[in-house]
């Protein structure tokens, strides 16, 4: 039988400019069986070309396995010549074997009849064994090879022409477009979102490994909480610490009925009364009431000095306390300093604000409610906190963009009203001082500025907003606005909506747990959330210059700055004011401790540390660049 080999010319491959050139193409291992039993040629290439017996043997021998082949030339793959040979060695021994069957046969029966023919005999059956080893190990090492050839690549090269590759490129197309893995396609995050880098600074407010267990207290302190909803949840917190300081029993706290809302909702219809019992029991004695032998007795009222150190708890009213056994705090707001106290008491601070006060069941279920509407496919949310109410402008006497009307509406409002000491105000002079809250238009200016695009979902955390049109100019740059009343049905609010407080802690979760969080004049809600976020892992939330910013829209409404101007200097104001790390910036002396930088809207240090493995000489939540941006 005459087999014909391709022998190639002395230039290894073809020329690529030929039209008839053999190409490689990439097909499925699962079709390639057939390929191999039945090899076309294309152009000027000569292929081996299996007779019918051999075709059969090898493709049965092959079974469902593929044979790898790689490179890209002409020659056939060494496994066909490997195979090939083979095939040869099994014929030739065989054929001499069945040959000379007749002869070996004679000639091994005189041999074993010999004795003198004894060691040839053996030597004979020792060639024997090896032979037959050797054409084992032959027959069985192609097979592994190629399977381990096989198993490496995974793929199949054919020789074909240029029209049948044609024609199996457009095979792969069908037949992949036929198969479609649904995965999910994630885009990028546009910048805006982006979160702030935490810089290795983790929360870290575990009680001491050596604290000692709580002691018998020298009495019981009543507090009755002050101010809106965020004024009096920071004080509450403030007065944890001060009752672990005089190491008194604190019953649960009285919240404010008279304040402008006048919402008669208890610490009970707010919190999780027994949640924050419970996570502070190993700090301070919480106690649901005061208890009934305590009841005749009449407790001595005070109103502790605002922005006390810890000994002005410890010394004075320590002795009070075991003197009265029972004392009434007045007021609770801001009764505590923001830097002196010890470290764990800024701790225990935090662990009060930031895992001891929960809201209701109620109140946390809605939340979680309307935060995952907010988040519908996927789409993040901004959180602004619009303080736009009719209180908040009365209090400070700002009126841009209002009509006289309503800027007389909210002068009766500020002297109907005793305790706002300021009365005669200038409108105009604060705004232009930075001492006003943004108007809707403004915060709508100041998004766009940032980059937030026209379809931003924006979530208003804030109460009515006053003005009849103020919103007008919101809206049309930012349609996709919700507040309360919009997102949630009136059923689901039916239960808290006559309560302002209650609707201010829905608001704050949903300030809390948005990707972003801005707000347009930093009062206690600002402060309180903010705060939170930090502890939280520095969420991003916009800190607005608002006397930088002022300056620069009254510049580009007179025509004086173009829109691109306007924004590249918003934005490069606001480049460190987006919630990352910086050490909480203390008092002048001298000055009044209330321009401090508040506790918690920037918990660090105190409940922040930093977690890297660089040893500083500083403290542990002290960091050299922080340091630096702290001196400047």
């Amino acid at each position: 039988m005459s087999v014909r080999v391709p022998v190639p010319s002395s230039s290894s491959q073809l020329p690529t400019a030929a039209p008839t050139t053999t190409t490689t193409t990439r097909r499925r291992v699962a079709d390639s069986q057939e390929d191999h039993c039945q090899v076309s040629t294309g152009g000027n290439a000569v292929v081996y070309v299996l007779d019918e017996e051999e075709a059969t043997t090898s493709c049965s021998l092959s079974g469902s396995r593929d044979i790898g082949v790689g490179g890209g030339g002409l020659s056939p793959h060494r496994n066909y010549l490997v195979r090939f040979l083979s095939l040869r060695k099994i014929r030739l021994v065989w054929m001499l074997m069945a040959e000379n069957k007749s002869r070996w046969t004679a000639a091994m029966a005189r041999n074993v009849r010999s004795s003198t023919n004894l060691g040839r005999v053996i030597l004979s059956l020792v060639g024997i064994l090896v032979v037959a080893f050797f054409l084992v190990v032959a027959l069985s090492g192609g097979g592994v090879g190629r399977r381990r050839h096989v198993e490496k690549h995974e793929f199949v090269v054919s020789i074909h022409g240029r029209s049948n590759i044609e024609n199996i490129i457009k095979e792969e197309e069908s037949s992949s477009s036929s198969v479609q893995v649904l995965v999910h396609e994630r885009k990028p995050i546009p910048e805006i979102w982006n979160q702030p880098d935490t810089m290795n600074f983790q929360k870290c407010v575990a009680r001491p490994k050596n604290q000692k267990p709580n002691k018998k207290t020298n009495g019981y302190l009543l507090v009755h909480a002050n101010g809106g909803l965020n004024q009096m949840r920071t004080g509450i917190c403030d007065m944890v610490a001060i009752a672990k300081i005089m190491n008194a029993a604190l019953v649960l706290p009285f919240l404010d009925h008279s304040s402008f809302w006048s919402d008669p909702s208890t610490f009970k219809d707010i919190f999780d009364w027994r949640h924050f019992i419970n996570v502070l029991a190993e700090d301070v004695d919480i106690v649901e009431y005061l208890p009934q032998k305590f009841a005749s007795i009449k407790p001595l009222e005070k109103n502790p000095v605002s922005w006390s150190k810890a000994s002005y708890y410890r010394n004075s009213m320590a002795k009070l306390l075991k003197k009265h056994k029972v004392i009434v705090f007045n007021h609770t707001d801001s009764r505590l300093a923001n830097n002196s106290p010890p470290p764990s008491i800024q701790k225990l601070r935090c662990r009060a604000n930031y895992e001891a006060l929960r809201y209701s069941q109620e109140i946390e279920n809605l939340s979680k409610v309307l935060s995952s509407r907010l988040r519908e496919n996927n789409k993040p949310y901004l959180a602004l906190h619009l303080r736009y109410e009719k209180d908040m402008l009365a209090f400070t006497g700002c009126n841009h963009g209002l009509t006289s009307e309503e800027s007389i509406d909210l002068e009766k409002m500020r002297y109907s009203i005793p305790h706002w000491k300021e009365k005669v105000i200038n409108g105009t002079e604060q705004r232009l001082e930075g001492n006003c809250p943004m108007t809707p238009r403004e915060a709508a200016v100041f998004l766009k500025a940032m980059g937030f695009p026209s379809t931003t979902k924006i979530y208003i955390v804030a109460g009515e907003i006053y003005g009849e049109n103020s919103m007008h100019a919101f809206h049309q740059e930012f349609p996709n606005v919700f507040f309360h009343s919009t997102l949630a049905t009136e059923e689901e609010l039916s239960t808290i909506k006559p309560y302002q407080n209650r609707l201010a802690a829905l608001d704050y979760n949903l300030a809390l747990e948005s990707d972003v969080f801005a707000y347009t004049y930093d009062g206690n809600m600002a402060k309180a959330v903010q705060g939170h976020r930090r502890f939280e892992g520095f969420r991003k939330t916009i800190n607005p210059d608002r006397l930088s910013f002022v300056r620069l829209i009254d510049r580009l409404d007179a025509g004086l700055m173009s829109w691109e101007d306007f924004s590249t200097e918003v934005k490069r104001i606001h480049g460190k004011r987006l919630g990352a790390p910086y050490l909480r910036q203390p008092g002048k002396a001298g000055l009044s401790p209330k321009l401090e930088e508040n506790f918690y809207a920037n918990p660090l240090p105190g409940c922040l540390c930093d977690t890297s493995d660089e040893p500083t000489g500083l403290n542990r939540f002290e960091r050299p660049s922080l340091r630096a941006q702290f001196l400047r």
